[in-house]
């Protein structure tokens, strides 16, 4: 199984690679150390959720409602320091607390009425994005603490962007959980068969509201990071962040049916994704153009992902008949 993961993410490295080489060729100005780590900047979010997004689709689930949880998250924490003058560090603290919230809500409606999860976090994505609305009536939030700023925005020795190092800290947690507790052992075993799971006793309602939870948590992250380096907090941030976060995810080699997958295949698949963007757009794509080619690149993902799973289970009915005769 590891040996699998290995070539997998080997594989999606190579793209990533190939990806990078493309764009020095075509675009002197890409291979700026200035334009690396502002790809850095700009992903760090997307990295971030998609650690806690990678999660929830390994359980076997998904969340759609991601984007306008960071949207929510950003306005309120946004509101709590400019309008109320909570101190920027507690106005994160809440602001971690509600996004954990939602993705415990998401997960608890999901466990105890067994509606999908598509359905569920579709409907919950269209319920956030009109809170986040009515909270600020479609205007823009500014001026926040320097200090917080800093977060976003800051550079460490001018070099390396504070937000990459929190990026580094969740991706390192990410690997943690899923190698090296039992909770991630349980996580891969309910997305390859959750009949199974609960017959060996794993807990699979409360796994999967741990799943959610998490999700929401490294969300809330994002979104604060977010809004610290664009220093501005509007209802259509978090607008389309679901859509990067899946596909960084399944680009990456996260199975999109569940069971499998890692973090650090969702962290490569997230670079390949900003790469991609950044490139594009230094190449002065046309943006529309740009979403065709995303959505191509998160289809052909998924495709090969279904077709490897279906080649698997045919080698393996092979293999079993073989062994009966």
């Amino acid at each position: 199984m590891k040996k699998i993961i290995k070539k997998k993410e080997f594989g999606v490295f190579m793209v990533l690679v190939a990806l990078i080489v493309f764009f020095s060729i075509a675009s002197p100005q890409f291979v700026q150390a200035r334009n690396f780590f502002n790809i850095a900047k700009q992903i760090a979010t997307v990295g971030i959720c998609s650690v806690g997004f990678s999660f929830v689709l390994i359980t076997g689930g998904i969340d759609l409602s991601v984007g306008y949880q960071i949207s929510l998250d950003i306005v309120v924490t946004a509101v709590l320091m400019n309008s109320l003058g909570v101190h920027w560090v507690l106005a994160c603290i809440l602001g971690m607390l509600l996004g954990t919230g939602i993705g415990l809500l998401n997960g608890l409606i999901i466990v105890e009425t067994h509606v999908a999860p598509l359905i569920v976090t579709l409907s919950m994505m269209t319920i956030l994005k009109g809170i986040s609305y009515l909270i600020t009536g479609g205007l823009a939030i500014f001026k926040f603490d320097e200090n917080f700023v800093k977060l976003g925005q800051g550079m460490i020795g001018g070099v390396v962007p504070i937000s990459l190092l929190f990026l580094v800290a969740i991706i390192v947690i990410g690997i943690f959980i899923l190698n090296k507790t039992v909770y991630g052992r349980y996580f891969y075993a309910i997305g390859n068969n959750v009949e199974a799971a609960k017959l060996s006793g794993v807990n699979v309602k409360k796994i999967q509201l741990m799943a959610y939870g998490l999700c929401g948590f490294f969300t809330s992250i994002g979104a604060i990071l977010l809004l610290s380096r664009l220093n501005s907090a509007q209802s259509s941030t978090g607008d389309g962040y679901e859509f990067n976060c899946l596909t960084a995810c399944v680009v990456g080699g996260v199975s999109s049916n569940g069971g499998k997958g890692t973090v650090l295949g969702a962290v490569i698949g997230c670079l390949i994704v900003g790469v991609l963007e950044n490139g594009l757009a230094i190449m002065n794509i046309n943006e529309y153009v740009q979403e065709v080619i995303k959505g191509l690149v998160l289809l052909v993902a998924v495709v090969y992902d279904t077709m490897s799973i279906m080649k698997n289970e045919k080698v393996k009915k092979i293999k079993s008949i073989n062994a009966e005769n």
